[in-house]
């Protein structure tokens, strides 16, 4: 990546990911932010170049909500250099206000689709994926928009350092079923789970978020931890 707007969205297919770009007004200190930190914080190609440059662990978290996970996982490891992709502007925003309140400046945000970015970052740079509780489009028939599909899986295959990870959660059981069969079915994943509570229980290193926490799904939270292979 190499010029400003090398994360301007490039064509990808049909599939649209995500729903609402905005539901309310924004709060405003949320459109203050917007005008004021975004700016200095905001994932264009060359603040991406830099973070490759500087040889600090590289996170990424896609479709980060309200940017509660975000913002505490950049807390607990100031050594590493996490980017925070978000297409819904109220969630932007609200990432941006946890960004602020902590003081946090190991973060870059992409306010848009994640998957040109993954298409423009180098081969094997990133060390860890975060995936948490996309939304699941539990329709049959919106179930091609889900994010997690082949060529995803082949994005993160390519992006991914070996022996980094992709963690997914859900609480959505067809869902569920629906990434580990994509998953498993790859050449470039291992999936080293050996009991049910390696799924069902929380890993030690989990966030839960406002959302986990209203169960508006139909099964019980489920993490699976992909490993490049």
């Amino acid at each position: 990546m190499s010029e400003e707007n090398s994360t301007v969205p490039v064509e990808w297919g049909p599939m649209r990911s995500f729903g609402r770009i905005k539901s309310r007004k924004l709060k405003p200190l949320q459109a203050t932010l917007f005008d004021t930190l975004l700016p200095e914080i905001e994932a264009t190609g060359a603040r991406v170049d830099a973070a490759l440059a500087s040889g600090r662990e590289l996170w990424l978290e896609i479709g980060f909500g309200g940017g509660e996970h975000l913002a505490a996982q950049a807390a607990k490891n100031p050594d590493v250099t996490f980017i925070g992709c978000e297409p819904f502007l109220n969630g932007v925003g609200s990432a941006l206000r946890h960004i602020e309140d902590g003081g946090l400046k190991n973060v870059l945000i992409l306010p848009g689709d994640a998957r040109p970015l993954l298409d423009n970052l180098p081969e094997a740079v990133l060390n860890r994926i975060f995936i948490l509780f996309a939304d699941p489009w539990p329709k049959a028939r919106h179930n091609k928009r889900r994010f997690i599909q082949p060529e995803t899986i082949a994005a993160f295959a390519r992006a991914l350092k070996p022996g980094g990870t992709v963690r997914f959660a859900t609480d959505w059981a067809d869902y569920a079923d629906w990434a580990l069969e994509r998953f498993l079915a790859s050449p470039d994943f291992d999936w080293p789970a050996l009991s049910q509570s390696d799924w069902n229980t929380p890993p030690a290193d989990h966030i839960t978020t406002r959302y986990e926490t209203k169960g508006l799904g139909d099964c019980e939270p489920v993490f699976f931890d992909f490993v490049r292979k």
